[in-house]
């Protein structure tokens, strides 16, 4: 692979991710953001194969999605109800959509996708400019941990299956805060790589950015039900508003 763009985490692991990541809390996640959708519409980024967005929308919920792989959106397309959420292709980081939104999310740490401070800082400003006078924004993220890494490096378990094996296998550079990632799949049928890359960010950045784009925290939890977040924390779930509320 000599190029890795926007798309190409989507559009390598769509055939697998639902799979993947079955065990995700997806039913604490539905309940926080529909507590917190006001009247809609509400604005997915990265919004996969729907894993958030369709059961969003089951409630009564006018949701409207933003990714960058075709591919992962055609998993959504094909579920039933997928065809009835209108999505947008392309950069997340843009927020090319028209109107206002009284809620924008972004889960599973896929702000972190955007791989460099300042397209991460694009987002958070062109979030608010279409967020509604009230309205929120909640960013979902992992807590990084350079502990991981060992000279740099990290080989890891991902799963084990009696057919096949699920390697992690990556690099990490703290001078620019960034992971590139293979899951490496071996199994009778041979190897396959799924490649990711990521761009990490603390908290306290996350909230840096929200400021220079005019908004402010207004809670952190440690998950999605709520749980206290404290320094063994290994996720967070932040909501932000405008600054002026």
């Amino acid at each position: 692979m000599s190029v890795y763009d926007a798309s190409t985490y989507g559009e390598r692991i769509a055939d697998v991710y639902d799979e993947w990541y079955s065990e995700l809390d997806t039913t604490g996640a539905i309940d926080f953001l529909a507590q917190l959708s006001g009247p809609g519409p509400v604005l997915e980024l990265g919004i996969g194969t729907g894993r958030v967005a369709l059961p969003l929308a089951e409630r009564g919920i006018e949701v409207h999605g933003i990714d960058s792989s075709e591919s992962m959106v055609a998993k959504l397309r094909a579920k039933p109800g997928g065809d009835r959420i209108p999505v947008t292709v392309g950069n997340m980081a843009d927020v090319n959509v028209e109107g206002e939104f009284s809620l924008i999310a972004v889960t599973f740490s896929t702000i972190f996708s955007l791989l460099t401070q300042e397209e991460q800082l694009r987002c958070f400003r062109n979030v608010a400019a279409r967020l509604s006078d009230e309205g929120l924004y909640v960013v979902e993220a992992f807590l990084p941990d350079p502990a991981r890494f060992d000279r740099g490096q990290r080989v890891g378990l991902g799963r084990w299956e009696l057919d096949q094996v699920v390697l992690e296998v990556s690099k990490h550079d703290p001078t620019r805060q960034r992971v590139d990632s293979h899951h490496v799949v071996l199994s009778e049928e041979g190897i396959k790589f799924y490649p990711v890359r990521i761009r990490y960010a603390w908290p306290g950045e996350l909230d840096l950015m929200a400021q220079l784009a005019g908004l402010k925290l207004r809670e952190r939890w440690g998950g999605w039900r709520r749980e206290p977040f404290t320094a063994s924390s290994i996720w967070h779930v932040s909501v932000y508003e405008r600054a002026g509320i």
